[in-house]
């Protein structure tokens, strides 16, 4: 008799830091926001641009891909900041996510799974945020404000007891 495997998705989201202003130049005094899609595909809502890595490919190179294919923006990298892997996190499927921040100027486009795109400061974000990426960018703006990011303990409840076979 054959087991049958099911193993969670990789994807990629990436918390892309933009100017304020709409042709994508610094506004002194205003607080830099970040990009965020309307997705055009269910779940429908606004997300963090991102996706599945392909076989074959980095995380790093799936999250400048994703970003290039859904905003047009060429994204700059700055840090890996933390893998969100809830089994609910996506309503779709099992999916892990490695969530990068980055940097973009320019004027994005709605391309690809985006149906529309816009720069959101952090009290200006929208209601109707998809996925997990609330809590991301609550963690993000958590990590911004204080410099901790999210805790990757796992809690007592979650944790695994060792097998006896």
């Amino acid at each position: 008799m054959s087991r049958q495997y099911r193993n969670p998705l990789v994807t990629v989201d990436i918390i892309i830091e933009m100017p304020a202003s709409p042709k994508g130049d610094a506004v002194k005094g205003q607080e830099p926001g970040i990009l965020l899609i309307e997705r055009r595909n269910p779940p429908r809502g606004w997300a963090l641009p991102g996706g599945f890595v392909d076989y074959g490919e980095s995380l790093e190179t799936a999250a400048v891909r994703e970003a290039m294919e859904e905003t047009s923006l060429e994204v700059t990298l700055l840090e890996q900041f933390h893998t969100y892997s809830a089994p609910d996190r996506d309503p779709r499927h099992h999916t892990v996510t490695t969530v990068y921040i980055g940097r973009a100027s320019g004027i994005p486009k709605a391309m690809d799974d985006a149906r529309n795109l816009q720069v959101f400061r952090k009290h200006e974000l929208p209601a109707d945020i998809v996925f997990d990426h609330a809590r991301i960018i609550r963690d993000y703006y958590d990590y911004r404000a204080f410099g901790k990011k999210p805790d990757s303990r796992v809690p007592a409840a979650e944790s695994v007891e060792p097998s006896c076979s």
